[in-house]
């Protein structure tokens, strides 16, 4: 299937009132699923999609050590990467970032883009509470489940 006539499915579901569609061959898999605004299609070696952010205590992650005022990462959530993609804090190059260190998030908030095949997705967050730490530099590419941010809950 070609990007053309991938675009061109994307834009029929759009304007149908279907929410999913799944196509499958021996040469690839295609997932295209209507979510708010945003369309996702995926290759057959993408993993499915996650929630954008699953609270998970973060143990695992090393403190900062260059920051003696940040407590302990064990009771910070993290925002994970639902898809495998670049990974970009604003919308365009000439916009403000989505989020940054020290902004208070609310659950269902856009916090960055995940770009996968040539389609920009959303990733809207799970979780309430303050942005502590961005893991990930601008631009970057990630993986499927791969942290993104560090939030500390909000009570």
């Amino acid at each position: 299937m070609k990007a053309k006539e991938i675009q061109e499915l994307i834009d029929f579901i759009s304007n149908s009132g279907l929410a999913e569609v799944k196509i499958e061959t021996d040469e690839f898999k295609l997932s295209i699923k209507k979510n708010s605004e945003v369309a996702v299609a995926r290759a057959a070696d993408i993993p499915s999609a996650a929630p954008a952010a699953v609270p998970q205590p973060a143990a695992s992650q090393a403190p900062d050590t260059n920051n003696n005022h940040t407590p302990s990462t064990a009771s910070f959530l993290e925002v994970k990467s639902p898809m495998i993609g670049t990974f970009y804090r604003s919308p365009n190059p000439d916009s403000d970032f989505f989020v940054n260190v020290g902004d208070v998030i609310q659950k269902g908030q856009t916090v960055c883009i995940i770009e996968a095949m040539k389609l920009f997705n959303e990733v809207e967050s799970e979780v309430s509470g303050k942005i502590v730490k961005i893991l990930v530099d601008d631009a970057s590419p990630v993986e499927y489940d791969q942290p993104l941010f560090l939030v500390e809950p909000q009570n």
